[in-house]
């Protein structure tokens, strides 16, 4: 069983990561967990791949490939981009020709987000214009990622993405499936059952010691970067939910009242449970969209369990998990339907709209259509449209004093 979580890759840090517990990794080989030191900021998708990908596919020098053992990997999500890297050629690794400058190594992409995100846009449109009208220049992590690719390779991003695609196999997705005997098995419940669901889970967090485990995090690792004021939750394990929600919390501890600290353990608390249940939403998101709204060979069949009553969990998941799985490996249909859903053939996920009424650049067709609904656009649309009609008025009104001023004027003697 291979983990894709972003977070679980780091050592220590057992319950903010929400790992698997040590009895029920004993019942089952895990792997991809708890190898990485969690001071280490540059752990990125392609490392993770570099690292499992040996650990599935079978090669005659390595005894511990799960296929060589006559297993099947299970890849347990987690975070999809991560299990997208397993399923498809679609990474560019640019660590190796990167590593090969003298000096210590450093991480360009890191050094580009330093940069402002307007003026690190305009350098990809300079040198990569597809990519540049595809990306949002809000979004400086993506922007920086292309940048560095074609610093560190000399061919735009978008270049090397279309020969993936063009490959034999290859789709929207990316190059051909690695695993052609893939499916995936979703689980998903009903979002009120889930909503509470992930409240527990955070209150069981706490109860298990979040709050020491943190403490003990930022008083070793943490207190010395807030106090130089290099605080940085957009890599590495502080990307992790938790850290950000409770940082006000931590880094005020024992320097305020008493009533202050519990108000803001409350508002760390409410915060945690806030973004879990917003990132559980993303995760649902990024599944139909990448996975059921894409068309094109290479993408694997998904199923859908439901898991909203877990005293169905038996007869909902695990039954029919079990016979799915069996199909596949003896080459039958399996009995249950995979989930589908339509899609508009025509839909542009990465159109490129700037609504110069609010100011903001719009990405793909379906946000353009979601944004021109919104209330903020609404209300400004409102709001142009009275200053129009005002505007409107004024000038009728100036031309109908104009017309009648003409008129006394013609009854003048010309001179």
């Amino acid at each position: 069983m291979t983990s894709s979580s972003l977070t679980q890759v780091y050592k220590g840090l057992d319950i903010i990561t929400n790992k698997v517990s040590p009895q029920e990794q004993r019942l089952c080989r895990h792997h991809m967990i708890s190898f990485v030191d969690p001071l280490v900021s540059n752990y990125t998708v392609v490392d993770f791949r570099d690292k499992a990908v040996p650990l599935i596919s079978f090669h005659a020098a390595h005894i511990e490939d799960i296929f060589a053992r006559d297993k099947i990997p299970i890849v347990v999500g987690g975070t999809n981009y991560y299990i997208e890297s397993l399923l498809w050629k679609v990474l560019i690794n640019t660590k190796e020709k990167a590593s090969a400058a003298p000096g210590p190594a450093t991480d360009r992409k890191v050094q580009l987000e330093q940069l402002d995100g307007v003026e690190l846009h305009r350098r990809l449109s300079r040198v990569d214009p597809e990519m540049a009208a595809k990306l949002h220049p809000h979004d400086k992590r993506k922007v920086a990622r292309s940048l560095q690719v074609f610093e560190e390779t000399g061919i735009p991003h978008s270049e090397i993405l279309h020969q993936q695609q063009e490959e034999e196999g290859g789709g929207p997705l990316g190059g051909p499936l690695k695993y052609p005997h893939s499916c995936i098995l979703w689980l998903h419940a009903d979002q009120a059952a889930l909503d509470q669901r992930l409240e527990k889970r955070v209150d069981d967090m706490l109860a298990a010691g979040l709050l020491e485990e943190l403490r003990d995090f930022h008083r070793r690792y943490n207190q010395e970067k807030v106090a130089e004021n290099r605080q940085d939750y957009q890599h590495g394990i502080f990307q992790s939910i938790g850290f950000k929600e409770f940082h006000e919390y931590l880094v005020s501890e024992g320097n305020c009242s008493p009533e202050t600290s519990a108000l803001l353990l409350q508002k760390g608390i409410q915060a945690l449970k806030q973004v879990t249940k917003r990132y559980a939403r993303r995760q649902n998101k990024w599944v139909r969209n990448r996975f059921l709204k894409r068309p094109g060979p290479n993408v694997p069949p998904v199923y859908g369990l439901e898991v909203s009553d877990l005293l169905r969990w038996e007869e909902d998941v695990l039954k029919p998990a079990l016979e799915i799985v069996e199909s596949f490996i003896q080459g039958r249909e399996p009995p249950a339907e995979p989930v589908k859903m339509e899609y508009d053939v025509n839909e542009n996920k990465r159109s490129h709209r700037v609504c110069e009424l609010c100011d903001r650049v719009i990405i793909g067709d379906r946000e353009w259509a979601a944004h021109t609904r919104s209330k903020s656009h609404l209300h400004h649309l409102k709001k142009r449209r009275k200053l129009e009609a005002a505007s409107h008025a004024a000038e009728t009104e100036g031309d109908s004093g104009g017309a009648e001023t003409s008129g006394e004027d013609s009854s003048l003697p010309v001179l």
